[in-house]
């Protein structure tokens, strides 16, 4: 069978939060996938084990610490990539913070501007550095990690649930801004993924097993899975989706 429409052969990819979990299976993939990547986080050294992990794999890679809360790393970040690739074919925007549960009636303001300065502000303004890159070489992919709880807010989880929910109306607004300009702009929204981010909700055995009940498929999400949709949206095999949010939840919200 011929499969050549998942080749990233060629592409050049750029992936926040890449050091682990769900950007670093990310970035793998598309490595796999024939993709030179771009990886960034704030941990240079983890980076520089992700880029030998890539590179092992007979791909380029451009470990970049950056900070997704502060304009100028993301300004410097951009134009690493630029330099070292002359293009950015496909950003995957991954970075993210939790610091803490908690009702919104009790949240203070230092953990509402850390919450929406990372998840939502960190994406707009990466995204629209990269964007105009895309603009000028005629196109490009745009992939924005949501969340559910974007959709439908967990308990103790409502300011996250916020800065998800505008990522997927991101989403939209600039799918339908850049769609002429053969840009697409599509998210994944997981629930629970078994990574080091979520630990405290899936190492508990009680939270665990409830939320096992509410899973058609009786598993928890791993990066991998992640991954695999990313590549989807990255690949010529959703040429025709933009716009869109996958909801990857094993079955949960049905």
């Amino acid at each position: 069978m011929d499969t050549s429409y998942l080749s990233l052969e060629g592409k050049v990819a750029l992936v926040t939060g890449a050091c682990r979990g769900i950007g670093r299976a990310i970035a793998l993939l598309f490595a796999d996938a024939g993709a030179d990547l771009a990886v960034s986080c704030r941990n240079q050294p983890h980076l520089e084990e992700v880029a030998g992990e890539i590179r092992s794999m007979g791909r380029k890679a451009v470990p970049a610490a950056a900070h997704i809360r502060k304009p100028e790393e993301l300004r410097n970040l951009v134009q690493k990539v630029k330099d070292e690739f002359g293009r950015i074919d496909i950003l995957v925007n991954n970075a993210a913070t939790n610091p803490g549960m908690g009702y919104l009636v009790d949240m203070d303001e230092g953990m509402y501007d850390q919450v929406m300065n990372t998840n939502l502000k960190g994406y707009v303004l990466l995204s629209q550095m990269v964007g105009r890159l895309m603009m000028d070489r005629g196109g490009g992919n745009i992939i924005n990690v949501s969340s559910s709880g974007g959709i439908s807010p967990g308990m103790g989880l409502g300011l996250y649930s916020i800065s998800k929910a505008g990522i997927i109306m991101l989403t939209k607004s600039m799918a339908a801004e850049l769609g002429g300009y053969n840009i697409r702009v599509n998210a994944i929204a997981p629930s629970i993924v078994k990574t080091r981010f979520s630990q405290a909700l899936w190492s508990n055995e009680a939270l665990l097993g409830e939320e096992l009940k509410r899973i058609p498929l009786k598993r928890l999400a791993q990066p991998e899975d992640v991954a695999r949709t990313a590549l989807y949206l990255a690949s010529d095999a959703s040429s025709y989706v933009t716009g869109q949010t996958i909801i990857l939840d094993g079955g949960r919200s049905i």
